[in-house]
């Protein structure tokens, strides 16, 4: 979104979609009064009015940007609308293609005419179509505002995971794997403290942080030092970068300015006592055995996501260890780069989908829009040896909530 053009173009399409969604309120209005179809209709544009105004707003006003009540909610509530909109048009595409075949046939075939006109009855099949796709989009749009109580319900994940090369050393090894803080959302340092107390009660040989610290800013884990800087184990906290954290996605009033929030990022993490690894490996010792921790910048396969990640940097020198574990942020870059290329890395760590923060998930299915994107996107895979874990996120973005998709905290123990 870093193109101001796009959010024109994003306007446009939601303008488009709010003409089209009319339709059917005045359809389903037809009934009421005439004071009453006018407070909806002033209602209902008024209400789209400020939604494109706040969009095309965004990449223009810094304060917008650093806002959390409108990056959380207001956006949240754009967006919602958006998609409840949009789900509702599906059934009324079906209705006009339905109309349409109607009105075709009546032309062919004249004398028949009749056939193809609605049924008679206490509502027409367009009116059922209309209060279908509507009460749809308003039962998604409702269930988007009841996630808004879920977005500090940490979830722990346990896993246990056996690798035949393991050291015996390393056996019976406990890590705690977090990912995707977005410390610019919160709101709430009593729930941000909760789950960090969850995740020193695992009392874990390591800890693993895998990108995305803030939303944008590195002055958005100010208020949050306190608690995070908690977080503590015996063979150390290990980080690396995700997307959010070069700064992509807001305007700045120069390169430099980037630059520096960038560095200034780097410090937070030392400040905190995590160790960012950049593009680099280090070495892991539990008595004479050793393992490789490798972690490297932000490499997305998908979309317009960066590729600052390094592992022609990163990995030489690790293959003398016979064991290995690769941070990296984007689970996509498993397929793309780490397996054709790297195919003694054991275990790869990521995070950056959040599971879309919406979807199912129970013993028997698990779905999230975000699959439509990337393969690996929520929990355990598998590939022969090797094995890739994708975290869904401590933190929220753009959406303040969670629906059927928690936020983690995952406790992995090698074996």
């Amino acid at each position: 979104m870093r193109n101001a053009n796009t959010w024109w173009i994003i306007a446009a399409i939601m303008l488009l979609l709010d003409w089209y969604v009319f339709q059917a309120v005045k359809l389903v209005t037809a009934n009421v009064t005439e004071k009453t179809r006018l407070f909806i209709t002033v209602l209902y544009w008024m209400v789209s009015a400020l939604s494109v105004f706040f969009l095309l707003s965004f990449p223009y006003v810094q304060a917008l940007q650093v806002s959390k009540i409108f990056r959380n909610y207001v956006f949240a509530i754009i967006a919602g609308l958006f998609f409840a909109k949009l789900i509702g048009s599906v059934f009324f595409v079906i209705d006009d293609l339905r109309r349409l075949f109607m009105w075709i046939g009546s032309k062919i075939f004249p004398d028949t005419g009749a056939h193809f006109a609605d049924e008679g009855g206490s509502i027409s099949r367009s009116v059922f179509f209309s209060w279908l796709g509507l009460g749809l989009g308003g039962t998604l749009f409702s269930t988007l505002l009841y996630g808004f109580s879920n977005k500090y319900h940490y979830e722990l994940r346990k896993v246990k995971l056996a690798f035949n090369n393991l050291p015996a050393g390393f056996k019976g090894l406990k890590i705690v794997h977090i990912s995707d803080i977005h410390s610019g959302s919160f709101q709430n340092k009593k729930a941000v403290q909760h789950g960090v107390d969850m995740i020193m009660q695992q009392k874990a040989d390591l800890i693993l942080f895998t990108g995305d610290l803030v939303n944008d800013r590195h002055e958005e884990m100010n208020d949050y030092m306190g608690i995070f800087n908690q977080l503590s184990a015996p063979m150390g906290v290990f980080s690396t970068l995700g997307n959010h954290d070069y700064g992509d996605y807001v305007s700045w009033p120069s390169a430099e300015a980037k630059r520096k929030n960038l560095e200034e990022l780097k410090k937070v993490h030392a400040r905190l006592g995590w160790r960012l690894l950049m593009n680099e490996h280090i070495p892991l010792s539990k008595g004479d055995d050793k393992i490789a921790l490798i972690g490297i910048e932000n490499w997305g396969a998908k979309g317009r996501f960066p590729k600052y990640g390094k592992m022609n940097e990163a990995y030489p020198g690790a293959e003398q260890y016979p064991f290995k574990i690769l941070l990296s942020h984007d689970p996509s870059h498993w397929d793309a780069e780490v397996k054709p290329k790297y195919p003694d890395i054991d275990l790869m760590l990521s995070g950056h989908t959040h599971g879309f923060q919406f979807g199912i998930e129970n013993p028997y299915f698990k779905w999230s829009p975000v699959q439509w994107m990337y393969k690996q996107w929520a929990g355990l895979y598998e590939d022969g040896s090797q094995k890739l874990y994708v975290n869904r996120g401590f933190g929220f973005i753009g959406y303040p909530g969670r629906v059927g998709i928690l936020p983690e905290i995952t406790v992995i123990e090698l074996g």
